[in-house]
């Protein structure tokens, strides 16, 4: 199997390195076996909206040690002076905004159209503009009612949950994800030694893209990793991980909310069938100016794909490509432990 896997993880970096200017790295696990191949495993890459999964089981870290409540109002961790949107009603919960059922709108109020000609769009969203845009804002949908993907409503929840821990949104991934696993490369903000080791972005057509900061809207999308690392968290979500950890990654799995037949959105994931395939999987794709990103697992089988790419080329259909053949490649599943969909 250890030949076997390093081969089909070659073959698919392979592919991806060949039609490109940036570096890519693809990284695989096939129960206690893992492959990597590409750039030098070391190099950091924008993971872009992967950064979700980690806000999303930061959460449910919190929730597990009672700190936070999975459906706690959103308005109980706001500035007094800040109102919460409502509709019919109803309340945004913690929950709402890590499945995308808040109603919320993809992007703040105000940031566009200042920053939408600009090379580091994001740059000026501070968690003031962020804030105070929430007493502008109505709500697309009655919370908990229907699937809005938002990247305002991540980075919501990553700014609030920081500040109800006093602390910023960098040092809460620390302290509730990267230390806990040995996560050592995984930051928003990189020191030089790890500045220097960043690939940099590309456009589709090989053009240098400058890098993204994301400021208060970082939980939505501001992490920096390497394929290494994020391997490290996909092992702890195939098992074993830490006992604290263990539970609050069950509490991601049994939260969802359906979106369609085929779908469900989880706290930081969606799950749903491969294409042509009948295995169900949890996984987060990621884009920034000038990179591409997967992190992909599929449970049941103890398998996992990851791919950091430092251009603008959509990485997701090789990467599941790839967890269908390392599937395909060894025994049946146990259980299915990932829910279809339950309710949020």
């Amino acid at each position: 199997m250890t030949s076997l896997l390093d081969d089909l993880v070659r073959r698919t970096a392979e592919r991806l390195g060949a039609r490109q200017r940036g570096a890519v790295v693809v990284g695989a696990l096939r129960g206690d076996q893992s492959a990597l191949h590409g750039a030098d495993p070391g190099t950091l890459f924008e993971i872009g909206s992967v950064t979700k999964t980690f806000t999303a089981l930061a959460l449910a870290q919190l929730t597990v040690r009672g700190v936070v409540g999975l459906h706690q109002p959103l308005r109980d961790l706001l500035p007094r002076d800040i109102p919460a949107p409502q509709r019919a009603g109803q309340v945004i919960t913690l929950a709402h905004l890590a499945c995308h059922t808040s109603g919320l709108p993809r992007l703040p109020k105000g940031l566009l159209p200042r920053g939408l000609f600009r090379s580091d769009p994001y740059a000026g969203c501070t968690g003031e503009l962020m804030l105070d845009g929430l007493r502008r804002t109505r709500l697309r949908s009655v919370p908990g009612t229907r699937f809005h993907y938002s990247n305002l409503g991540a980075g919501l929840l990553g700014l609030a949950l920081a500040r109800h821990t006093g602390t910023d949104y960098d040092s809460l991934v620390q302290a509730e994800i990267c230390r806990p696993l040995g996560m050592t490369d995984t930051r928003v903000v990189l020191d030089p030694a790890r500045t220097a080791r960043l690939a940099g972005g590309h456009s589709r057509t090989g053009r240098p893209r400058p890098p993204w900061h994301l400021a208060a809207l970082a939980g939505a999308g501001g992490l920096h990793s390497t394929v290494p690392d994020l391997l490290t968290l996909a092992r702890a979500q195939i098992g074993p991980a830490p006992e604290e950890l263990a539970e609050a990654i069950a509490l991601t799995r049994t939260t969802a909310h359906r979106i369609n037949a085929r779908a469900a959105s989880h706290p930081g994931w969606t799950s749903a069938h491969l294409p042509r395939g009948r295995q169900r999987i949890l996984f987060h794709t990621g884009g920034t100016g000038g990179y591409r990103s997967l992190l992909a697992v599929a449970p049941e089988h103890r398998a996992a794909v990851v791919i950091l790419n430092a251009t603008t080329r959509p990485v997701d259909r090789p990467g599941l490509d790839l967890l269908a053949q390392i599937i395909g490649s060894g025994p049946g599943p146990g259980p299915d432990p990932v829910p279809a969909a339950t309710g949020v």
